[in-house]
């Protein structure tokens, strides 16, 4: 079940550190409706072909924009060390694990996991499980053959358009990756997970105030403007409760 991509010894160059994508001066690409495109679906379109972020990531290889989300939270936080054993929960379509391998180096290790298919990375691992299944945790340990350093988790729902609900949803992701944190971080990891900022994430962050001995709310300038997504970063795991 484990082992895509292998881990080759060379992994490519560490991309420097606050690099993100150019500011641009082209005109803006102006995507015109079709009959059969809902106009959420043009929106959509058109915020792709004019998010400088995604032209980056193109350039660069990387599976989706929200790699330089993890690369902008890394940059402050300093979270991916070289040497580090990083666990990505949600990787597909695989962005933060790629910044992850680039960023530990040949003698970190990396293991993303996802319910979802997820194409091969070169240099991590790839489980395909789900989050809520108690045999996941086995599954990355053995993986691991240890504990992890840093759990990652930038899973989020389908978005329903009802705000209450989609919040709801996207904190008890946060939870689960919470869950399988405790069980695989060892003492002094860290985590981070993504929420969307309501309020209803009340007794997630009384958790990690009790799991970790530092937390922070952080928005990368990656993340949309738009988007109401927010991210906790909890360092100085103490231990399992």
């Amino acid at each position: 079940m484990a082992g895509e991509g292998g881990r080759p010894r060379d992994r490519g160059r560490r991309r420097p550190k606050g690099s993100g994508p150019p500011a641009t001066r082209n005109a803006a690409v102006k995507v015109r409706s079709a009959r059969r495109r809902k106009p959420s679906s043009t929106e959509w379109l058109s915020r792709q072909l004019n998010d400088p972020y995604v032209a980056e990531a193109q350039r660069l290889g990387y599976q989706s924009r929200a790699a330089f989300k993890l690369i902008e939270l890394d940059d402050r936080f300093r979270l991916l060390l070289p040497r580090r054993v990083v666990v990505d929960l949600g990787c597909a379509p695989g962005g933060w694990t790629q910044v992850a391998v680039e960023r530990v180096g040949a003698r970190g290790i990396v293991v993303g996991v996802d319910l979802a298919e997820t194409a091969p990375i070169a240099g991590a691992n790839i489980l395909r499980a789900d989050v809520h299944d108690p045999a996941t945790v086995t599954a990355i340990r053995a993986e691991l053959g240890g504990l992890a350093d840093v759990v990652l988790s930038d899973m989020a729902p389908a978005t329903t358009g009802h705000a209450v609900t989609d919040h709801l949803r996207i904190v008890a992701l946060a939870e689960a990756a919470f869950a399988v944190a405790s069980e695989i971080l060892r003492p002094g990891g860290v985590f981070v997970a993504k929420v969307f900022q309501g309020g209803a994430e009340g007794p997630l962050l009384a958790q990690l105030k009790r799991a970790f001995s530092e937390l922070r709310h952080a928005k990368p300038p990656a993340s949309r403007a738009q988007s109401a997504e927010t991210y906790v970063v909890a360092k100085g795991f103490r231990s399992r409760q």
